[in-house]
């Protein structure tokens, strides 16, 4: 979002696209609505200043998760609302895993210890917690010995026993990025590096839509009945572009997260360090073959929030070297920050961004925008329903439930058929390629990894660019001509997550990606324009704007 000159008035209808529902944001709240709102029939523009998923929404923990602190909390303060937000996460947690088995895992986590009284106090509330997910649960939490911790974890400081529990581990990006795709499959229209520069109001002074800034420096305008503000940690911007005088909402939190060279957790078990010595949790997980760490929560302006600081990775490190005394000297392989943006308490309430509870919030303003704010990427799908019935009271209609169920490009009507279908279509492709870029294809594109295929320009586009994550020139091809990628980062960041992995590695790649990006804009004659889709056997239902 950048500054914008007053609204002004729309134009005639004519000169302008016209949609029931305007969209700012296309990260996982912004892509949830979008895809919702379609699936109930309304005609939906999405809108992106950056790339899908540029922002907190690539930049998370990686993790589908109820949250163990926020249970913790609920009970120390007597909180209902985090009991209430952990339980709806834990819900969800199991609806995205069943709804993209291919970037969605089950991963076990350790709360280490060598007390038995805390062991007995982590079991306890983590059988509440296996207790809260009821039927979406996905394995009862265990008392591990130590003599299995030092088999899971061989690096992590002897003696330790613990508590093992299960959460889920996603490609954040992949999922964001797929939620745009389907949504575009049922007749979204998309623009990516496309900022909103002015909202439109009509003659009573309601908004009544938006304009654009194309990558080319021009204008375009876009008129819809409904304007909604899913921007994340930007949404206090856009809604003083609605409204000067309105009053922040957000209070945003950084969180750190470092890669490590190494691989801490070879048998694939995270650990969650619960308590640091200031009251934060860590988080040491497997990562593509390294080691993710994170994540600190600190308070910082929004245009600070994805830029780690040194001595939160100096924080970091400290306790790796504690917790993992035998591995030596860590080395960083790549580093990232993201922001959450989370509701500012009300009177009343305890200050720090360590304890604000992680819900969210619909408001409309008198003009009519809509913004959703708050939440946490697990609960996107609840987060934008809430929002979808404030959108229906600006139209003054209730929306219609959808027809049934919309699987997700990539996978198919329920969790275990599109595991079915993925093992026979691996076994299919090993026969005619590496079993690794077999195994990384089906990991991002699912049930569509053919069509990746379908885009080299000869076998050697099938060769890996790269030892670390076989990204191939059929995959940039494939992500420049169906995903809206147009730029480097766009592919090497949030396409794959070589990144966000090995930081020198992708920068090595930059100029041949770059290259490879700029030969397929050319031929698609347009840098802004929406790719057309592929991969899914789905009739798209687009609407005439």
């Amino acid at each position: 979002m950048t500054d914008a000159a007053p609204t002004t008035a729309s134009p005639p209808a004519s000169t302008t696209p016209r949609f029931d529902l305007l969209v700012i944001g296309a990260g996982a709240s912004g892509a949830a609505i979008a895809f919702e709102a379609a699936r109930r029939g309304l005609a939906v523009a999405l809108v992106e200043g950056r790339d899908i998923a540029s922002g907190t929404s690539s930049r998370s923990t990686k993790l589908l998760h109820g949250g163990v602190r926020y249970l913790e909390l609920a009970f120390r303060r007597f909180d209902r609302r985090q009991l209430q937000l952990v339980r709806e996460a834990l819900v969800e947690r199991g609806h995205w895993l069943e709804a993209a088995p291919f970037l969605a895992r089950r991963l076990e986590l350790l709360l280490p210890t060598r007390q038995p009284v805390a062991k007995l106090y982590y079991g306890a509330g983590l059988a509440l917690y296996d207790a809260l997910a009821g039927r979406s649960g996905i394995g009862a939490s265990r008392c591990v010995p130590a003599a299995e911790v030092e088999r899971l974890l061989p690096e992590l400081a002897p003696g330790h026993g613990g508590v093992a529990y299960s959460d889920g581990q996603f490609d954040d990006a992949r999922l964001n990025l797929l939620l745009v795709r389907t949504a575009a499959d049922l007749g979204v229209r998309v623009w990516t590096h496309t900022p909103v520069v002015e909202l439109l109001r009509d003659g009573a002074g309601r908004l009544s839509g938006a304009v654009l800034q194309r990558p080319d420096g021009g204008t375009e305008r876009l008129q819809a009945a409904v304007v909604v503000n899913a921007t994340g940690i930007g949404a206090d911007a856009v809604r003083r572009l609605a409204d000067p005088d309105a009053a922040p909402r957000l209070q945003v939190s950084r969180g750190v997260h470092l890669v490590l060279a190494a691989d801490l957790c070879p048998d694939g078990t995270g650990l969650l360090v619960p308590s640091t010595d200031d009251g934060r949790v860590l988080f040491v997980l497997p990562f593509q073959g390294r080691t993710l760490v994170g994540t600190t929560d600190t308070a910082c302006p929004g245009e600070a929030a994805e830029t780690p600081s040194a001595a939160e990775e100096a924080y970091l490190l400290e306790y790796v070297r504690r917790w993992f005394p035998a591995h030596g000297e860590p080395a960083v392989a790549s580093r990232w920050a993201g922001g959450r943006p989370l509701l500012l308490p009300q009177a009343g309430e305890a200050g720090g961004t360590a304890g604000i509870v992680r819900e969210h919030a619909v408001e409309t303003l008198p003009c009519g925008l809509v913004s959703l704010m708050g939440g946490k990427w697990t609960t996107c799908r609840p987060m934008a329903l809430d929002a979808l019935a404030a959108v229906a009271e600006q139209l003054g209609r209730p929306l219609p439930e959808p027809p049934g169920a919309t699987p997700l490009l990539g996978a198919a009507a329920d969790g275990p058929t599109t595991r079915r279908r993925l093992a026979a279509l691996e076994q299919r492709l090993r026969q005619h390629h590496d079993p690794a870029l077999v195994a990384h294809l089906l990991a991002s594109h699912g049930l569509a990894a053919e069509a990746v295929l379908a885009c080299a320009a000869g076998p050697a586009e099938l060769d890996p660019l790269s030892a670390v994550i076989p990204l191939t020139a059929a995959e940039v091809r494939h992500a420049a001509r169906h995903e809206w990628a147009r730029a480097p980062d766009d592919v090497l960041e949030r396409r794959c997550r070589l990144g966000f992995v090995d930081r020198a590695e992708a920068d090595r790649l930059r100029g041949p990606v770059q290259a490879l990006v700029q030969e397929e804009l050319e031929r698609l004659g347009a840098s802004c324009s929406p790719p057309a889709s592929s991969g899914s056997s789905r009739t798209s239902h687009q609407k005439n704007p």
